[in-house]
């Protein structure tokens, strides 16, 4: 069981970048070429936000289980040790504001008035959630975290 929901986690994160990165380019070229907020703006946006509630709930799940929470308790003794700090306190930390960031972003989004209000708004908070996300990903590359694949499969 352990072992799936990890996998969903892995896949899903795929799913949040690319939601993520179609996000942050429309808002972008939306501003760059002052077009009109479409629907496709806001389709963007919402299956950002989706994917990140479902990516959440699933991190989440890992989080409990695999006893993440329970090292914050004895936070001292793991903080030297880059894997245990990363996924205990880092990856956390950085994966939920970056949740919050796109929640608030999407009402501010829905709220602003002009077209070029929303493009900015949408680069502003998606932006930032989305250089958070990427910052926070344990990517294999990043070997102090040890191996992490690309992809899990089942």
């Amino acid at each position: 069981m352990q072992t799936t929901v990890l996998i969903l986690h892995n896949i899903l994160r795929w799913a949040v970048l690319l939601f993520g990165l179609l996000t942050v380019l429309n808002s972008f070229t939306g501003l760059i070429k002052k077009r009109p907020f479409t629907a496709s703006d806001n389709k963007s946006n919402l299956f950002f936000m989706i994917s990140c509630d479902i990516q959440l709930l699933i991190g989440l799940i890992l989080y409990f289980s695999n006893g993440w929470f329970d090292k914050l308790k004895n936070f001292a003794q793991y903080k030297a040790i880059p894997v245990e700090r990363f996924f205990a306190m880092e990856h956390m930390s950085m994966m939920l504001l970056a949740w919050i960031l796109v929640h608030v972003g999407r009402v501010a989004v829905k709220r602003a008035g002009t077209d070029a209000a929303k493009h900015k708004k949408m680069l502003l908070f998606f932006g930032i959630a989305f250089i958070l996300i990427i910052a926070s990903i344990p990517w294999p590359f990043r070997q102090v975290l040890g191996e992490h694949p690309w992809f899990r499969w089942f």
